[in-house]
Parts: C-alpha cells; sequence; structure tokens
C-alpha cells in the first residue's frame, strides 16, 4: 500500500471502527465511511453506488455476483464461461448451474467470439468473461462480449479482479467482481457492482457489518491514487515488462508469453522447461524478489497452469511447473529490473546447474 492508503486505513480504523449497521453514532459514522468508499469505487466503475457492494472476500464476491444473478434468472440454467476464467470463478459456477459450457481461446489467450455468441441461448442463466487474465495479462474484447450477450438475453457477469488500476476500467457488463489487493488496496475486503438494470438476488450474507470499514476506505484511495497516475505509470511499466520478457527469453528452454493485442502493462509470465517453478520462485525470494509460480488463476497449491493449457503452450516444452509470474508494481524501478534479471540468471542456475 502507498503512504496515502496506509494513512486512510489508519484514520479509518480509528473513526469507523464500529458496526455500520447499528444506530448509534460512531456507527453511523463507520457507515458514511463505507458509503464514501463506494460512491468513489462506483464513480471509477461508472455504476450506481447503491449497487457497489464490499464483501470480506474476493471468493465470496464471485459467489455472491455469480450466485446472484443466476438466482433472479430462475436458479440452475446453464453457465457460459471462457476457459481461462479462474478456478475459484468456475468452481462458483459450477455451484449455480446444472451445466457449464467453456469456450476456448485461441493462441494469443483471446477468446472465440464466435463459439460464445453461438453457445448463448434462453436457457443460459449467466455468462462470464474476465476482463484480463492474471496470467497472461491479455484483455478480453468485453464490448463485442457483451453485445452477443445482450442480443440473447444473457447478463455479463466480468471478472476484474486483474485489471482494476492498470488499464481502463471495463464499460461492458452487468455484474463486475473486484479485489483491492490488486490495485494496492488492503486485503481483506472485496468489491461487487451490479448495473441498475442488472436483476439479481441478494445471498446471505449481504450484511454491511462483516465488512472491514478501514480496508474499503483504503481500497477506495488506492484506486483513487491508481487512477490518477496510471497514464503516465502505465507506458512505464509496460517498457520494464518489455525488458523482462526480451531477458527470459535469452534463456535456455524458456517459453516467454508475449501478448499480440491488448493486455496488462506490468504482468510478465514465462516458463522455463523441465523446472520447478517453486523452487524457482523461492530461490528468487533468497535474493529479495516476489514472484508467482503455478497458476495465478487458482486458490489451490497446484504447480498446474490450466490457462497455459488453454492455450496450447504446454505442449510447447513449457511444462506446468515452470511457470514464473512476474507482477510490476508502480515503485518498480529500472534498476529494480536489472537487478532481478541478474538474479534469476543466478536462480535459474541453482535451480538446474545444467541450465
Amino acid at each position: 500500500m502507498s503512504a496515502r492508503t496506509r494513512e486512510a486505513f489508519l484514520a479509518a480504523a480509528d473513526e469507523g471502527w464500529a458496526d455500520p449497521d447499528r444506530q448509534h453514532a460512531e456507527s453511523r459514522r463507520a457507515h458514511a465511511l463505507l458509503d464514501g468508499a463506494a460512491q468513489a469505487i462506483a464513480a471509477v466503475l461508472g455504476a450506481p453506488a447503491e449497487q457497489t457492494l464490499f464483501v470480506p472476500t474476493f471468493g465470496l464476491a464471485f459467489d455472491r455476483a455469480i450466485g446472484g444473478v443466476a438466482k433472479a434468472r430462475g436458479g440452475r440454467g446453464l453457465i457460459v464461461a471462457t476457459a481461462v476464467e479462474r478456478k475459484p470463478v468456475l468452481r462458483v459456477a459450477s455451484r449455480f448451474s446444472e451445466a457449464l459450457t467453456r469456450i476456448p481461446v485461441d493462441a494469443a489467450g483471446v477468446i472465440d467470439l464466435a463459439g460464445f455468441a453461438g453457445d448463448l441461448d434462453d436457457i443460459v442463466s449467466v455468462a462470464l468473461v474476465q476482463h484480463a487474465n492474471q496470467e497472461t495479462g491479455v484483455l478480453q474484447p468485453l464490448g463485442a462480449a457483451h453485445e452477443a450477450a445482450r442480443a440473447a438475453g444473457v447478463p455479463l457477469v466480468v471478472d476484474a479482479t486483474a485489471s482494476l488500476g492498470h488499464v481502463d476500467p471495463p464499460a461492458a457488463w452487468d455484474a463486475l467482481m473486484a479485489d483491492p489487493a490488486d490495485w494496492g488496496g488492503p486485503r481483506g475486503v472485496a468489491v461487487i457492482a451490479f448495473r441498475a438494470s442488472t436483476r439479481w438476488t441478494p445471498l446471505p450474507p449481504m450484511v454491511t457489518g462483516r465488512v472491514n470499514v478501514a480496508a474499503a476506505l483504503a481500497s477506495a484511495v488506492a484506486l483513487e491514487e491508481r487512477e490518477a497516475h496510471r497514464a503516465e505509470v502505465a507506458p512505464r511499466l509496460a517498457a520494464l515488462a518489455a525488458r523482462i520478457r526480451s531477458a527470459a527469453a535469452e534463456l535456455p528452454d524458456t517459453v516467454v508469453f508475449v501478448p499480440t493485442g491488448p493486455a496488462l502493462p506490468h504482468l510478465v509470465t514465462f516458463a522455463c522447461a523441465r523446472m520447478d517453478g517453486a523452487a524457482l520462485a523461492a530461490e528468487l525470494d533468497r535474493r529479495g524478489f516476489a514472484v508467482g509460480s503455478g497458476s495465478a488463476c487458482t486458490t489451490e497449491p497446484s504447480p498446474e497452469s490450466h490457462v497455459w493449457e488453454a492455450l496450447g503452450m504446454l505442449g510447447a516444452g513449457a511444462g506446468g511447473r515452470g511457470v514464473v509470474r512476474v507482477g510490476l508494481h508502480p515503485g518498480v524501478t529500472e534498476d529494480d529490473v536489472e537487478r532481478f534479471i541478474v538474479a534469476l540468471r543466478e536462480a535459474i542456475r541453482t535451480v538446474r546447474p545444467d541450465f
């Protein structure tokens, strides 16, 4: 978190410690802080403030958004989703549907729009298309997906947990889920937003008293801060990400995912064949660099990546276990990146001396 976000968190903890659902003065103050946070985030999303809600975790956000829309549509219809959605999203979708249809993506990670439109009919209750992928950074064509969904009368629920604060907020959606920790906010809160025209059923628990008021307010401050500086930060991070991709591509037996279309500016993913990605991440950690390994689209400790499988890249010598993800936050400098590249080469030689 930035200094401004931390200050907001501490101030809100002092002022908003009470249960916002009660009626005394302290609770009214907490409720006002929560309302202010919702209004600030809603303004960025272009959503109604009264339809912008906080829940304690992004897993619960998936459950309440997908389930709320599905229930309003009559319960257990079919759900259509891209093959590269986060596994927790796919798990929730399976709970609220009679059957889950997965739409493939091409080698660039982009959804098959014709296949998507063709699978939408009057027995589909919800369509799920993420804004950006947590592993590849690829941005999906939400505008076209939303048009197809609207033509079929199917609400589009969008996972924006990877994209907010990094690129323009998505404009085409009926319900949206977001994780403030990904834009520099604190853990312990997640966001759901519904359009005014979207029918949804509140699923328990949806009470504000379970929400960390300080985390909600700090999340709003962090998003406003990211939005204020994004135009200057994003191109700089994109250049640094390109530098890392170039260096990774020079490593032997390494496959680098290079986006060919719109993508997140700060994310780099590559895979070193016949290498344990977790071991490589641990070696980089010893050298002062925190990276991810395995699949970013699951909450399970699995080394395999269903995203790389969907892209057809596991057969290209990548293997599931060598996948490494590097995310660049706004404070990362050119010097940080050059030191990381040196550390990466050293870590690889440690994990696999024959490299």
